[in-house]
């Protein structure tokens, strides 16, 4: 009895084991992760520089800038499956911390959008700077609020390209949207979704009006009380609206779109993009079933199934069309 109970211990081990360097080897990402220091006036930028393992010319470089939310440069690793499939086409990825995170200094949510574009022009200076950089390779990669940065940064950075996944078009719209998308979702009935608009129109009207912290306070809601540096960072950047900005765009832009997207009204950010962005510079990838991050339906709706993936096979986490609209792209793009 001792002899079976020993055995399958072993047998236990021995799968586990197993598992764990499998696990290890699917993390072994193809590139050379650099970390970083940017000075700034603001405060110092920390971050990361990913590289090809191998190269003799001199690289291009895709700028990552984030979305909502305290992100680290590798978005919990989350970037690295992407950083990977760059360094092969010959790139170089950057992306920093949000500032409060890992070293990064001050505090995120303190920052407007146009202190956004400010920090990606610092990231970009300090680029420019390093000897294995083609300065006139540098382009873009971002999410979500990442949509209201890019377009600005256009402006005053002669960008190569931009790759733009998710974005809204407006703020106020957008959160109209994702709020009556997410109860619809959850099977709420038509008057509770207008009770929840109703009261984000109030909280907006405050925020208008630049009132303080604790007057909000008095009229929130427990279930949807904001953090003080939330209101604070909502206050700076409710009325953002890409639109007029979408004109800046100068060099190739891939606007990528999911249909599952309950976060962003996909069809009114294809609309506005495909009105104001000249069409010999867009191309519009909208992918059927993706969600706001590039995950499947299948993969959102399962938690065990999310988990998996990014276990034991993170290269798969997003769905394939995405990176693979990426390298064709960027591969289709003047040297």
């Amino acid at each position: 009895m001792k002899k079976k109970i020993t055995i399958s211990l072993i047998m236990i081990v021995l799968i586990l084991g197993g598992a764990g360097l499998y696990i290890l080897n699917q993390h072994n990402f193809d590139m050379v992760e650099q970390s970083v220091e940017i000075p700034s006036p603001q405060g110092k930028l920390t971050g990361t520089l990913v590289l090809p393992k191998n190269y003799t010319n001199k690289l291009g470089l895709v700028l990552f800038i984030h979305g909502d939310g305290p992100i680290d440069a590798s978005h919990n690793d989350g970037y690295k499956p992407l950083w990977e499939r760059l360094a092969s086409l010959g790139y170089a990825s950057l992306s920093l911390n949000k500032r409060g995170i890992n070293g990064s200094e001050g505090n995120w949510e303190h920052q407007s959008i146009d202190d956004r574009v400010e920090e990606a022009r610092q990231a970009i200076a300090w680029a420019k700077e390093q000897p294995m950089i083609d300065e006139k390779q540098i382009g873009v990669w971002g999410a979500s609020q990442a949509g209201w940065v890019i377009p600005k940064l256009a402006k005053k950075e002669p960008l190569a390209f931009s790759l733009v996944l998710s974005p809204a078009i407006n703020w106020i719209r957008q959160g109209q949207y994702n709020t009556r998308s997410e109860m619809q979702a959850d099977g709420k009935s038509e008057a509770e979704i207008q009770d929840k608009l109703a009261y984000n129109r109030q909280v907006r009207e405050l925020l208008e009006k630049h009132t303080p912290y604790e007057e909000y306070v008095k009229i929130a809601r427990e279930n949807s009380l904001m953090s003080r540096d939330r209101w604070i960072f909502a206050g700076k950047n409710l009325m953002s609206d890409a639109t007029d900005d979408l004109r800046h765009f100068n060099s190739p832009v891939l606007l990528m779109l999911g249909e599952e997207d309950i976060h962003v009204d996909v069809r009114d950010t294809e609309r506005v993009y495909r009105d104001i962005i000249k069409p010999e510079l867009l191309t519009v990838a909208v992918f059927p079933d993706a969600d706001h991050s590039m995950l499947s339906k299948q993969t959102v709706n399962s938690n065990l199934r999310a988990t998996l993936i990014s276990l034991f096979a993170p290269r798969q986490i997003t769905i394939p069309a995405y990176m693979d609209a990426i390298e064709q792209f960027l591969k289709k793009l003047p040297k």
